[in-house]
């Protein structure tokens, strides 16, 4: 009966939609109006209204919608959906003030002569519009308007001319500041958490073990490793676009043939090209830099664009005069103010202590001032001209609100489809699926493609994200980022902007496009793209490297950069000290030979014992990361061999589970079924049981007889691999942490030194003790000098000396005596560890450093506090590559 009333809910959401049903009203009215049916029914034909639902009942099902739609609004940690009317006020803003007229005209006199250069033009302002706007239907629109009369006026092929323009006007799906990005960023947080549980759970039913390695746990993602991972793909896209006009062009130049421009390419003309297009791509640069660059947050960035596209309007809406620029320019001259402030100056107005710091801050003030008034200059024009910004700001407020409403309504549908147990179902179906996590893709992505030709991008990203994507990212055979499958989502959802029969950039284009050009023609020639788009998604889903590498480079590049011990980075970190290691020449070992040569006979224990340690622990070192190519090389040779038996019994051992919470769950209700009425009921349990524990049997049997044998053959290999890595971790660590600990001690002489005079002073303070004040002053002062020692690296044992002597002046004590004897005590240590110190400055100095240089790239890159930036390079590159978990679960 579930499956009944899953079904139904499905019928009445497509009803509701395809008789053209509001979306924000279609959703949630037939999660609730399924809700209610069922509840009815089991009253009706069970006695119990919560008969017919998967867990639980009417009430907490509507209660767990509506706590979804609480969670998007009251959850901390889901502040991503703040920067939606951002930048859906900054993209209408900007085709309000015809900016986007301005691009294409000005790149259509441009690429014009080129064959094919309307078309490409037409890409190039797409892709521009697309990362300053992201509203498909403006983008067509305007670009429909503007440049589809020139194409066709010029004898450009009507299919393709239209072809253009609608996949054009699409860019701004996939590249950033992108709405659905945002929301599907948004979507994966929640995805990745029940991923990561999924995981935990499979790899303790695979392995036994309670605790997961924290290295398998699944990656989430924001909107702004979103933006960034979208930004490659974006630009491939963009390129194919170009390639397949010119390539047409090329092939029948009579279908996009060049268009001379008129005028001069004169100053004038370059000057108009240089107003045109430095202010869009400084606010690209402003938005989507500041998000690269960890300087702002996805809403903070929404926010400078949302600010800059005001600006522009501005300045394009007056009439050109004096004053036209004059806005602009006060708000430039306020960020060059307020840059200068936070070059100089400590900002924090909290840690302000002198007069220099409060002048920073008033700087940064008077910056900040100036570019309000700019700001607003250019606010209280925009609304005087023809009521622009109120307009702008209704249909930002109209366009937010159906986002809006449309989340809130597909969270209530979720609620609803788990109550039928549409997860658990859709879950069992993918993972029944021969071939693994790749034909689970395929299908979910054929699935997303074909919903494009009748539901928009955001009914698909908050219907059917958060059913599938736990599933996907739970899998550790293909273990892909949540970024990887945001965009990948993202590309396919592109495509339903352009395929019919409701492909909304045709709808849109046709409403703009002369009667002259034919639906079929349109129809026509977004195939081509549609197809485009498809390759695009080939070649993301090929080299996941374009998606995760930009997010990857940003967060170990940036102030928040997670350290070199981090777990995560240990694998690719083991891989880029082997490649410095065999890049150097032979010059680490070198280094290593020659420290091994310092006579540490005559030095105290205190720079003797480290750095012996960390000689003995080198050869260690080196000895292990070679087994680690010897142990990882064991392992990929038994791979193949090993795998297939691995997703077998895997396989069988997953429907065994099945088989055997079906026996528990039969058997259990079989117990309770007592009186005669149950009789029917319980001899179809009884027979069911009887089968049940029949496939159990045929089950177990296909497992393997070998599978014990193959299965301790290649743990062996596998954990031999783990011993040597983290051998070789521990080694590496002992190389350079004892030497660089040695070093230490040597830089702090000079510090060392200096202690003298203040130890010498305690003499005459200790002997005048005769008063309880003298003792308690002369604790106190002793307590100053043995803090002043313990800042000292190596001078530990004139510290405990010290210490003992300031206990002996304590309240409970007071023995004089014994301080003198405690502080003599200290007075030798330390001119003992003069001397020695002395010696090893002029013998050791200069080779432990050389040593300590030469490991601290490779042996010792894990102990320096933070990534260097060819480590960190590397190291993005490394992990942006899914790395195949499936032999460890």
């Amino acid at each position: 009966m579930e499956l009944f009333f899953l079904l139904i809910l499905i019928l009445i959401m497509a009803t509701a939609l395809g008789s053209g049903y509001p979306v924000a009203f279609a959703l949630p009215g037939s999660a609730i109006i399924t809700i209610v049916i069922a509840a009815l029914s089991g009253y009706a034909f069970e006695g119990d209204v919560s008969s017919y639902f998967h867990s639980g009942g009417p009430s907490e099902w509507i209660s767990a919608g509506v706590l979804n739609l609480r969670g998007v609004y009251w959850e901390v940690e889901r502040d991503t959906l703040i920067a939606i009317p951002l930048f859906i006020f900054m993209g209408i803003m900007l085709q309000r003030s015809k900016i986007a007229e301005d691009l294409l005209v000005t790149m259509a006199r441009l690429f014009g002569p080129v064959r094919g250069g309307l078309g490409i033009s037409v890409v190039f302002v797409g892709a521009l519009l697309a990362a300053t706007t992201g509203i498909v239907g403006a983008t067509v629109v305007a670009m429909g308007l503007i440049s589809l009369p020139a194409m066709l006026r010029n004898k450009y092929s009507p299919s393709l001319a239209t072809g253009t323009i609608a996949a054009s006007g699409t860019l701004g799906q996939i590249i950033p500041p992108s709405i659905v990005l945002i929301i599907l960023a948004d979507q994966l947080a929640s995805a990745a958490d029940q991923a990561g549980s999924l995981r935990k759970s499979l790899f303790k039913e695979s392995t036994g073990n309670l605790q997961m390695p924290s290295v398998f746990d699944v990656t989430s993602t924001s909107a702004g490793e979103m933006f960034l991972g979208a930004f490659i793909p974006g630009l491939v896209l963009v390129a194919l676009y170009m390639l397949y006009i010119l390539g047409y062009a090329f092939l029948k130049p009579s279908a996009a043939p060049s268009v001379p421009y008129e005028g001069k390419f004169d100053r004038a003309f370059w000057g108009q090209v240089f107003i045109t297009l430095v202010p869009p791509l400084t606010l690209i640069f402003l938005v989507l830099g500041s998000i690269i660059a960890g300087i702002a947050t996805v809403n903070q960035a929404g926010a400078i664009g949302a600010a800059g596209a005001l600006v522009m309007a501005g300045y394009r809406l007056v009439d050109q005069n004096k004053w036209t620029f004059v806005p602009a320019f006060l708000v430039i001259l306020g960020l060059l103010i307020t840059g200068y402030a936070l070059q100089n100056y400590e900002m924090n107005i909290k840690a302000a202590e002198s007069a220099e710091d409060m002048q920073g801050i008033w700087i940064g003030v008077l910056g900040a001032l100036v570019m309000l008034t700019g700001i607003i200059w250019s606010a209280m024009r925009v609304l005087n001209i023809n009521g622009t910004l109120h307009g702008v700001m209704m249909e930002t407020a109209k366009t937010t609100a159906l986002v809006f409403v449309i989340l809130l309504g597909a969270a209530m549908l979720t609620a609803a489809f788990r109550a039928f147990g549409g997860e658990d179902l859709v879950r069992e179906f993918l993972n029944s699926l021969p071939g693994g996590f790749w034909t689970q893709f395929v299908i979910v992505m054929a699935v997303i493609f074909v919903l494009g030709f009748f539901l928009d991008f955001i009914e698909i990203a908050v219907v059917v994200v958060p059913i599938v994507a736990p599933i996907l990212l739970a899998d550790p055979g293909a273990n892909i980022t949540a970024v990887w499958l945001g965009v990948m989502i993202g590309l396919n959802i592109q495509t339903s902007f352009l395929t019919p029969p409701f492909g909304f950039a045709l709808f849109y284009l046709r409403g703009v496009a002369p009667a002259v050009v034919r639906t079929i023609e349109m129809y026509r020639g977004v195939i081509p793209f549609i197809l485009l788009q498809l390759l695009a998604l080939g070649i993301v889903g090929n080299y996941p490297q374009l998606v995760n590498y930009l997010p990857n480079r940003s967060n170990l590049l940036s102030e928040s950069a997670p350290p070199p011990r981090n777990p995560r980075l240990q694998f690719c970190m083991d891989q880029f000290v082997g490649d410095q290691i065999a890049a150097s020449g032979g010059a680490t070992v070198a280094a290593i030979e020659k420290a091994k040569r310092i006579d540490l006979s005559n030095l105290s224990d205190i720079l003797a014992d480290p750095i012996a340690n960390s000689l003995k622990e080198a050869d260690k070192a080196l000895e292990n990361l070679a087994q680690i190519s010897v142990t990882a090389a064991a392992v990929k040779a038994s791979e193949d061999s090993y795998r297939p038996m691995l997703s077998q019994v895997r396989s069988v051992q997953k429907q065994l589970r099945q088989e055997n919470e079906h026996l528990k769950a039969s058997e259990k209700e079989l117990a309770r079924l007592k009186g005669e009425e149950f009789a029917q009921r319980r001899a179809a349990l009884t027979t069911d049981v009887a089968d049940t524990k029949a496939k159990i049997a045929t089950l177990e049997g296909e497992i393997p007889a070998s599978w014990e044998t193959e299965y301790e053959t290649f743990s062996l290999l596998t954990a031999a691999e783990t011993k040597a890595r983290n051998t070789y971790r521990r080694a590496a660590d002992g190389t350079f942490e004892g030497a660089s600990e040695a070093l230490m001690v040597l830089e702090a002489t000079s510090a060392y030194i200096a202690l003298e005079a203040e130890l010498i002073g305690l003499r005459s303070i200790i002997e005048a003790v005769e008063l309880d004040a003298d003792y308690k002053s002369a604790e106190e002062a002793v307590k100053q000098a043995e803090r002043s020692v313990r800042a000292v690296e190596g001078a530990d044992d004139v510290k405990k000396a010290l210490g003992k002597a300031k206990k002996a002046l304590g309240k409970r004590k007071k023995d004089r005596e014994k301080a003198l004897a405690h502080y003599e005590e200290a007075l030798e240590l330390y001119a003992a560890q003069l001397e020695w110190r002395a010696q090893a400055e002029a013998e050791l100095r200069g080779p432990l450093s050389e040593y300590v240089e030469a490991l601290k790239g490779t042996l010792g890159a894990r102990l320096q506090p933070a990534l260097t930036r060819d480590q960190a390079l590397f190291l993005a590159s490394c992990t942006a590559v899914h790395r195949d978990l499936s032999l460890n679960f």
